[in-house]
């Protein structure tokens, strides 16, 4: 996949991102900026601040200037593109935009004095459209600084890149060695007709079937599977795998491999019978593995996949190496 937007949005509201300060936000509110649906519009529908819009709007400027939306990223990581959507603002978005960012330490509430790098320039906008901005910077952001010039409506902002995880909270720790808030990533599947195999990975409970991965009704035989690079190479202590939502179109079994370094593939759970709308548990003990192949049979949908163990001593090294080169 080379399309930046088939990498996760580090500032979407489902993996952690907050929109934490804007210079003005007077007739939407700027937490619309990392809501994860896509942006909706019902016209006529008036409140006591004028048309509701889903997205970010604000008052029109008569002094100079140019209005700003601070986001802290839910996920720090390297940034591959931006999407500025404009979407539903038609008569009122802005004529251009820009996009900063940062890298920091913890949850500061002043970042008036971090090293702001722009990656994207000013560029011209239109109403009604998502806007797709390529990214080159090879550095570690935690935060970005969405600028709008000089004022307006947006409806959403969505930052695609490569989780970067923090070695000082995996290093030492059992963690999930599947979770994409640790950098895992599915890189390949048999199918992905309704949804995301990456959806699986995503912090938290589905609250619904398309919250997980879900495969189009096979007819040939054959069965769906998903490819998990893991976080680093590590040990698998505990593998779950949720139908939670799936009542009708859960999986019949399912099992799963791992693949070390050398690219030979270990069983890591033998093919299981799985239920709908359960959470399954299963304790294991795998070689060292780099990845993880997820068989489902025949097809169906899986809500969640857990795969909790310890890094190896490489892995650890591998994600702290790669922390530290990003961090400018």
């Amino acid at each position: 996949m080379t399309d930046f937007t088939a990498l996760p949005d580090l500032a979407v509201r489902t993996l952690g991102g907050s929109v934490v300060a804007a210079s003005d936000e007077s007739f939407a509110a700027k937490e619309n900026l990392v809501n994860p649906w896509a942006p909706a519009f019902s016209p006529e529908t008036f409140g006591p601040k004028g048309q509701l819009y889903d997205g970010w709007e604000t008052a029109r400027r008569r002094s100079g200037g140019h209005d700003w939306a601070l986001v802290r990223l839910g996920l720090p990581g390297v940034v591959r593109g931006v999407v500025v959507d404009t979407a539903w603002f038609k008569g009122n978005y802005p004529p251009r935009a820009s996009v900063e960012a940062c890298a920091v330490d913890g949850y500061p509430a002043d970042l008036s004095g971090a090293d702001w790098v722009e990656i994207v320039p000013e560029s011209p906008l239109e109403g009604d459209t998502a806007h797709s901005f390529p990214v080159d910077a090879e550095r570690l952001f935690t935060h970005v600084r969405l600028n709008m010039f000089p004022d307006g409506g947006i409806a959403r902002l969505r930052v695609h890149g490569e989780v970067v995880p923090d070695p000082r909270l995996l290093a030492g720790l059992t963690v999930d060695l599947a979770a994409l808030e640790n950098g895992a990533r599915v890189t390949e599947c048999s199918d992905m007709f309704y949804s995301s195999p990456d959806n699986m990975l995503f912090p938290g409970l589905a609250r619904n079937q398309a919250e997980g991965w879900e495969t189009a009704r096979r007819r040939d035989g054959g069965h769906d599977w998903a490819v998990v690079r893991l976080a680093a190479p590590g040990v698998i202590r505990l593998a779950e795998i949720d139908t939670a939502n799936l009542k009708f179109n859960a999986p019949g079994s399912a099992a799963l491999h791992g693949r070390d370094a050398a690219g030979d593939w270990h069983p890591v759970l033998p093919r299981t019978d799985l239920l709908p709308d359960t959470r399954h548990r299963f304790r294991v003990t795998s070689p060292e593995v780099t990845h993880v192949r997820l068989d489902i049979h025949p097809d169906g949908g899986i809500a969640r996949l857990r795969l909790l163990g310890d890094l190896t001593e490489a892995g650890a090294r591998a994600v702290e190496g790669r922390w530290n080169a990003l961090k400018h």
